[in-house]
């Protein structure tokens, strides 16, 4: 039972999020409240339009009880994804629900000033477009590289040097109107992952190949960011005995072998300029443009397999443009089973994305949903719609 003192609004609504839908005698029993001091707290969240009745009771006679529930479909959140080579914007509910999104290819090499108002001005033509603006309630954004989470600043992505120190929640907090959520996108996309998995006490490895590579882990419910913030560098560990140049200065990292860039790198010499062109050819079937996606998914599998040994998580969801090629998955399960520690692979469940390209995006809606119906956040809009009433 919760203790009195502790049963607040926020308190109230943690127990129907994480219990619901339950009767108001059921929630009274749990929560140890007071009828009247239950009827104000439910008073309050009806008013922040956070709950609502679901449904009813069965009953063997007499009058059905109402079942109370979180509503958390009724809040939405703007969130975006950004990499080297694209830029994904779109709203979502709180459930994780993506309403609608828009992605754009961007050149190599672009900046924040260009691409921070289009991602604005997007999300607000979405936001009109939907009629939800008055719903808004935070916007989430998943960026490649470390994030000073308390500055709410970016680091300094190798694949994409002109966003180094960018203030990105300053900006679409200022833009939007709301908090925000500040993610790396490896660890957005394995939140969004350990979303779809419907278990809370998995674990969940999400491994990110595009223009470079990273990873992100959730365990116990939350992505492990690690002391300095540097979890899931996974691609700037070096490989033995190679000593191509990598984008963040260092040599023989797995990045500089295995990644997007380094696939467009080796094979230029047959016409390839960009990403794009390595995804049509390995899917077309291009036998040399096969044979280097595999190699690239055996190199990324046997660093893969120290961090599975390691971290022995349930899952392990591999997305991004090249990490979704048949043949790179292939050649990473080759490596991965091989070297990974027995008992660490054993039941081990490795596939796609099962999200696909919207994986990071759900990711940052439910970090969102966390950050807005944390039993504090709760407490503190009561008491802020309690003053302006």
């Amino acid at each position: 039972m919760t203790d009195v003192n502790r049963a607040s609004p926020g308190q109230v609504f943690a127990v129907l999020r994480d219990e619901g839908p339950l009767t108001r005698q059921e929630l009274q029993e749990r929560l140890g409240l007071s009828r009247a001091t239950l009827v104000e707290r439910l008073d309050a969240l009806t008013r922040l339009r956070v709950i609502g009745t679901v449904g009813h009771r069965a009953s063997s006679g007499g009058r059905r009880a109402a079942l109370l529930g979180a509503d958390l479909a009724s809040r939405v959140a703007v969130v975006a994804d950004l990499g080297a080579t694209h830029a994904s914007v779109g709203v979502a509910d709180l459930v994780g629900t993506i309403l609608t999104v828009h992605r754009e290819r961007l050149p190599l090499g672009h900046e924040p000033g260009h691409v921070l108002p289009w991602l604005l001005d997007t999300a607000r033509g979405q936001l009109a477009s939907l009629d939800r603006y008055a719903d808004l309630a935070a916007a989430g954004f998943a960026v490649p590289g470390q994030i000073d989470h308390d500055a709410g600043v970016s680091g300094t992505p190798p694949t994409m040097p002109a966003w180094r120190d960018q203030p990105l929640r300053d900006v679409f907090r200022d833009g939007l109107g709301v908090d925000v959520q500040l993610e790396n996108d490896a660890n957005a996309l394995a939140y969004g992952e350990y979303l779809a998995a419907g278990s809370p006490d998995t674990t969940v490895l999400g491994v990110w190949v595009g223009s470079g590579i990273g990873a992100g882990a959730v365990i116990g419910g939350l992505p492990h960011r690690g002391a300095t913030g540097c979890a899931g560098e996974i691609g700037h560990i070096r490989i033995e005995g190679r000593d191509e140049r990598c984008a963040c200065g260092r040599r023989g990292c797995v990045a500089a072998l295995a990644s997007g860039a380094a696939l467009v790198r080796a094979l230029r010499p047959d016409g390839v300029r960009a990403l794009p062109d390595v995804v049509r050819r390995v899917s077309a079937g291009d036998e040399r443009a096969v044979a280097l996606a595999t190699d690239a998914g055996r190199l990324l599998g046997t660093v893969l397999a120290t961090v599975v040994t390691i971290l022995n998580p349930h899952r392990v969801r591999v997305g991004g443009e090249i990490g979704s090629l048949a043949p790179f998955r292939a050649g990473l399960l080759e490596t991965l089973g091989e070297q990974a520690h027995e008992v660490a692979a054993r039941g081990l469940d490795v596939g796609p994305a099962v999200l696909g390209d919207r994986a990071p995006l759900v990711g940052m809606a439910g970090l969102a949903a966390r950050a807005v119906f944390s039993p504090a956040a709760i407490d503190a809009a009561v008491t802020s719609v309690g003053r302006t009433s």
